[in-house]
């Protein structure tokens, strides 16, 4: 504490030497872009008992809060009576009014990104890091035209690593609390970096620790081009705090859309071919509820109306949506349930049948559902569910469910249990898949829930929007 006490000193008095040297307070031949950003300084008690309405009452008691260590050359550049005088600021809001994002001054020329996960915390494992990043990128892609693709070796525009101390950038870290992450802004000398401390208590979707999902959304934010915001409770705030579900503030919207434009209006998608006069459009995933879902294949597919889209890796797969007849001739146009068994065949029910694929070749169907023990007929989902030899497939319908074991191929009981049993779940569904992180979604409408088997309970901040989270609709599509 001392130490960055003294620190802070010192750097106070190298401001005014620089000022008086350099006419904006840089050191001359650098660039405060140069500089990363130590951000999301561990708040400790003060991050859960302050209001995100207002600021306290004591400003000073503000500032000094744990809080980034980037220096505050922006800041200063907008306008330093937000920082330096609280007093001054208020004797003259009316002749300081400006935009409260702030920029970096740097931007990427692209809005196709890629990024690298170089290693992840000792408390994850790397799937459940990707899902984490996923999500933290899907907050800035849902708002913008950036697009974010994952590589795993080779060359990236983002490189992201969990490291301790001294790691080769001259800031190192200083283990479990204090600085938590810092990253390079774009047309820096090491534009695209990130890095997090290893040695933090990294938890997702919960307190007890340090959440990864509110901090990396926050460091993609200064990676692309954004400095801390003068808005308390925005995201790109310098301030930890824990809030689910994780979205952006009007502040940071406003920042990120100055610096790539607003998300482009999906094009849509041609007219189905038919064989009648009558046109059939097809289903906006914007707009639609869905059939079917399904993972084939380490793939999401999602089905309505004789339609199929096809998601890999979070992204949209060039030609899609598309006739699902395309990939299996001889399916029904409107399916009720689909689920990929332990053997890879695709199973497909509708009304009182049922259809086996293999990859795109039929093996049976349509056969009766009672032949596999069914005491009802269009059942609403179906959820291949668990891991290895613990894997069932669930059906459920109008509040019910039943297990299905698929070495057998028979339903365990004909006797329904509740869907209370799904505890946050609604009664009546449209489908339901399990990820590759072994999360199970529910679909109702346009919303989906998120399902964690170890605490056999709906995650927090859900349910969401399908289409903002799988399809990158904009976020006014709901409002």
């Amino acid at each position: 504490g001392e130490r960055e006490e003294r620190r802070g000193r010192e750097g106070t008095r190298g401001e005014g030497r620089r000022g008086e040297e350099g006419g904006e307070g840089r050191r001359r031949g650098e660039d405060y872009h140069t500089f990363p950003c130590n951000t999301l300084k561990e708040d400790l008690g003060l991050k859960r008992r302050q209001s995100h309405s207002a600021l306290p009452k004591n400003g000073n008691e503000f500032w000094n809060r744990r809080r980034c260590g980037v220096p505050d050359h922006p800041l200063q550049k907008i306008g330093a009576t937000f920082h330096q005088s609280g007093q001054r600021r208020n004797q003259h809001a009316g002749q300081n009014r400006r935009k409260r994002f702030v920029l970096a001054g740097g931007r990427w020329d692209k809005t196709d990104l890629t990024y690298k996960i170089i290693r992840p915390p000792w408390q994850m494992s790397l799937e459940e890091v990707r899902k984490v990043f996923q999500d933290a990128l899907r907050v800035w892609s849902n708002v913008t035209p950036l697009t974010f693709t994952e590589v795993r070796s080779g060359r990236a525009d983002i490189n992201i690593d969990f490291t301790r101390y001294w790691h080769g950038d001259n800031l190192p870290f200083d283990g479990p609390g204090g600085i938590l992450a810092h990253a390079f802004f774009p047309k820096s000398h090491r534009e695209g970096d990130i890095h997090f401390d290893y040695d933090e208590t990294w938890t997702l979707g919960n307190n007890m620790g340090t959440d990864l999902l509110q901090v990396a959304a926050h460091e993609f934010g200064h990676v692309l081009g954004l400095q801390h915001s003068l808005v308390y409770g925005a995201l790109m705030s310098p301030f930890y705090s824990f809030s689910y579900p994780l979205q952006l503030s009007n502040d940071d919207k406003k920042g990120i859309q100055y610096l790539y434009g607003p998300m482009r209006s999906p094009t849509r998608p041609p007219v189905r071919p038919t064989e009648t006069n009558e046109i059939i459009s097809t289903p906006d995933a914007c707009h639609t509820d869905f059939d079917a879902v399904s993972m084939i294949r380490g793939e999401l597919f999602f089905f309505k109306s004789g339609y199929v889209w096809r998601i890999r890796d979070g992204k949209l797969q060039v030609g899609y949506p598309a006739l699902a007849s395309r990939h299996w001739r001889g399916i029904p146009d409107n399916v009720d349930a689909a689920f990929e068994d332990r053997a890879g065949n695709i199973w497909f029910f509708q009304g009182q049948s049922y259809w086996v694929y293999d990859a795109e070749r039929q093996i049976t169907g349509p056969d009766p559902v009672q032949k596999l023990g069914f005491p009802v007929t269009d059942v609403q989902a179906a959820l291949m569910w668990g891991m290895d030899n613990t894997q069932k497939v669930y059906f459920f319908k109008e509040g019910r469910y039943w297990r299905f074991n698929p070495r057998e191929n028979r339903v365990e009981s004909s006797h329904a249990r509740s869907m209370a049993d799904w505890r946050g779940i609604p009664d009546d569904i449209d489908a339901a898949f399990q990820d590759r992180y072994g999360f199970a979604h529910f679909l109702k409408g346009n919303l989906y829930w998120k399902f964690d088997s170890v605490e056999v309970r709906v995650l927090e901040g859900y349910p969401r929007f399908i289409g903002m989270d799988f399809f990158r609709c904009s976020p006014s599509v709901y409002q």
